[in-house]
């Protein structure tokens, strides 16, 4: 029980005035509204990637959602069989498949880590904080996958070469054009971030001096 009295933290003053209530709230807030982004951001698309060739003037766009794609996705697998490169479905198909309980297990560990006062509130919240920058990460190493994976029996292959397509701005790729833009899920996963890294710093604000407080009266 001292162990998890340690973990939860002290207890907000009762004798504590509006002005002080208003301060202890505001951790709370921030990482309320970061857990409400953060599922939000299942519904949106993380990633976008848009491509202009002479086949096709009017351009293709294809939206990567974390769990699926949407958009021109049929007709740029048409073109990775004319390149060589791997078929969309045999990419990331474990993060795809654990994407969306994992983001909402992230959301659900924020919430958990409102009761927590004290600096354990930290393992509760750092792996939400982690997020965007293990997507980013993940979708460059598969951008570079895709583009060192080409079948050289592939009628285009050699005319494109192997290639690693920037992971956001443009490139040229042979006769294509491309545009990789982050969606509005990964914006919102970015703006979590924000909120919990203001959420630690007003957690420790409010906390500390409470924790520092037991430890001297102890």
């Amino acid at each position: 029980m001292r162990m998890l009295d340690r973990i939860l933290g002290p207890r907000i003053p009762d004798d504590a005035d509006r002005e002080q209530l208003e301060a202890y709230r505001r951790p709370t807030r921030s990482f309320a509204i970061a857990a409400m982004l953060l599922v939000i951001s299942i519904l949106l698309p993380y990633w976008q990637l848009e491509l202009e060739a002479p086949q096709f003037p009017d351009g293709l766009t294809v939206q990567a959602y974390v769990n699926r794609l949407e958009g021109d996705v049929q007709e740029l697998e048409g073109l990775n069989h004319y390149v060589g490169l791997p078929s969309f479905e045999d990419g990331a198909v474990l993060e795809r498949s654990v994407s969306i309980a994992a983001i909402l297990g992230l959301a659900g560990l924020i919430v958990a880590g409102l009761k927590i006062h004290s600096r354990w509130v930290v393992l509760f919240v750092a792996p939400a904080l982690l997020l965007p920058a293990f997507f980013v990460a993940d979708l460059q190493y598969w951008l570079w996958r895709y583009g060192h994976s080409l079948d050289p029996l592939a009628p285009f292959s050699g005319a494109v070469g192997e290639f690693t397509p920037p992971i956001f701005g443009p490139a040229e790729i042979a006769q294509f054009e491309t545009m990789a833009l982050p969606g509005l899920g990964l914006i919102l996963a970015v703006a979590a971030s924000a909120l919990i890294v203001v959420g630690l710093v007003q957690h420790r604000r409010v906390y500390k001096p409470l924790v520092d407080g037991i430890g001297e009266a102890s």
